[in-house]
């Protein structure tokens, strides 16, 4: 039989072995692997105006498996989504099929029904799914209508239909469809934003003003804030944008007279071409032909190689019923033009001048 020896272990060999099979238990509870999540994290978003509106969900797969009254049972709060809570998020107030919902962010949840569902915003956006879902944090319910629809594997959240004031918010999956409106008060968000811009930096700049005043006369009917807004510019820097924007106004209600005087000055600062074509065209909208021709016809000489200017003195031309002269000009424009689309335009406008 062979003889055997057993080597007694170094000191400092014998502390790391007793290390390594202390550590090992503590080691299986705490480490994990970074591995496919089987209801992958998606977030969905839309802007309506200075509104941002998201959904951060998991997405679970239907992998066969009956959903409606049986993964997901009726009559019971449901988070949404897989996992931690499906979150809805909106940076200003909204409404949610007309009814108002502030600016923040919620635990999107839903009771599912055999028809009509209730979707509940909660004010607990941060937890574990529904496992601790509350109603007394609910901040809103509505009732929404569960439609069919075509096969969709994972759970998805799409942003339907938007317009500058609204966007309509569908869950969609398996052969299912949930949807509610979200609404915006998109004019309110914009000026209460303006308004914020304003007590900073931007009250120093005639052309933040200028901007503000612009976007209020074509967006609102408050042409008094729009007035004062010019009048903000004016009273920094008096330039051609802001003088014909306070022009526009003081024509709107109805004072022609000193329209037509800010309308000149704004003239005489006009200091580049596409300012002065503007300006042209401002005259042609009040039907001065003469003026506008005149004022067209500088642009033309002072850039005798933009298209623009021998496009717009061709225009005011025809308009003033010279066709002669309309002919000229728009033949020196296509002869200028090189991107088809404009040599089209005006082709079809030289072959219409009978």
């Amino acid at each position: 039989m062979p003889l055997r020896v057993r080597l007694p272990l170094r000191p400092a060999a014998a502390s790391l072995l007793s290390l390594v099979l202390l550590a090992a238990p503590l080691a299986a509870q705490n480490f994990r692997l970074v591995l496919p999540d089987a209801s992958p994290r998606s977030e969905v978003g839309q802007t309506i105006g200075l509104t941002n509106i998201s959904i951060d969900y998991g997405r679970p797969g239907v992998n066969k498996r009956p959903i409606w009254g049986a993964l997901v049972p009726f009559d019971t709060v449901w988070r949404a989504g897989a996992n931690i809570n499906t979150v809805f998020s909106v940076t200003s107030p909204v409404t949610i099929a007309g009814q108002p919902l502030a600016a923040g962010r919620y635990g999107l949840f839903m009771i599912p029904g055999r028809d009509k569902w209730t979707v509940i915003f909660s004010k607990e956006a941060d937890a574990w799914g529904h496992f601790s879902y509350t109603p007394s944090e609910d901040a809103l319910r509505i009732t929404a209508t569960a439609r069919p629809a075509e096969m969709t594997e994972r759970l998805e959240y799409t942003m339907d239909d938007p317009t500058d004031r609204s966007v309509t918010v569908t869950l969609r999956w398996e052969k299912l469809a949930v949807a509610f409106p979200v609404g915006v008060d998109r004019d309110k968000v914009v000026i209460d934003s303006l308004r914020q811009q304003f007590r900073n930096l931007a009250r120093f700049f005639p052309q933040a003003w200028s901007q503000a005043a612009a976007w209020a006369m074509a967006n609102t009917k408050d042409m008094a804030m729009a007035e004062a807004w010019a009048d903000s510019s004016i009273n920094l820097q008096p330039s051609f944008a802001n003088l014909m924007i306070k022009s526009n106004l003081v024509r709107a209600r109805g004072d022609a007279a000193e329209a037509d005087r800010l309308r000149t000055r704004a003239g005489t600062l006009a200091s580049n071409e596409g300012e002065v074509n503007a300006y042209g065209y401002q005259l042609l909208g009040e039907k001065k032909f003469d003026e506008a021709i005149v004022v067209l016809a500088k642009n033309a000489k002072d850039h005798p190689v933009s298209a623009n200017t021998w496009d717009s003195l061709g225009e005011a031309y025809l308009l003033k019923g010279d066709k002669a002269k309309g002919r000229e000009n728009y033949q020196k424009a296509l002869a200028i033009y090189t991107d088809a689309a404009n040599k089209k335009r005006v082709g079809d406008i030289l072959a219409g001048i009978k």
